[in-house]
């Protein structure tokens, strides 16, 4: 069994994917974590030194790659992930994707904190992230609402509802 959990930064895709992952006992992982991880460099390192193109390459053969080593597993993806070199695709083809469809203005409240640490958002300025993530959501939005399940109510799901959700897909 396969998970790749899909949405916008700030969903919520680690926090689940981790717990999802416990408490099925699959191996857990965090695509960002893993590119970071064999390029040994930072997200925002990554994007400022060798630029997006070359990211979301590695981020393609790293997913393949992770699918690849692993028959069981969930797999946290970035927000670009199904948006590029028909991720989405390939990961329906090898799994259950699932999107984690968060309210705007909570994506926004996670956001404001953690802003530095994305480098989509470092030089947006606070009064036009709002209209950022909605711009950005409408853009990919074609490609979440391909997953096989989409979590709207994240907030108000219990983690069985959301296990079971998954495991019925």
């Amino acid at each position: 069994m396969r998970i790749f959990l899909i949405g916008f930064m700030g969903s919520g895709k680690t926090h689940w994917g981790k717990q999802v992952a416990q408490r099925l006992s699959l191996p857990f992982y965090d695509l960002d974590e893993v590119i970071v991880q064999e390029e040994k460099r930072s997200i925002p390192e990554i994007f400022g030194e060798s630029g997006e193109e070359y990211f979301r390459n590695r981020e393609k053969e790293v997913l393949e790659k992770i699918v690849d080593e692993n028959s069981n597993m969930v797999l946290s993806c970035g927000g670009g992930t199904p948006c590029f070199f028909n991720n989405i695709e390939f990961m329906k083809k090898y799994g259950t994707v699932v999107w984690l469809n968060t309210q705007v203005d909570v994506l926004l409240h996670r956001l404001m904190r953690e802003r530095m640490q994305r480098p989509l958002l470092k030089d947006i300025q606070d009064e036009d992230l709002k209209h950022f993530i909605i711009r950005k959501l409408n853009e990919r939005r074609m490609y979440y609402e391909q997953a096989d399940v989409i979590i709207d109510k994240e907030d108000a799901i219990s983690m069985n509802d959301f296990i079971q959700t998954v495991l019925h897909a």
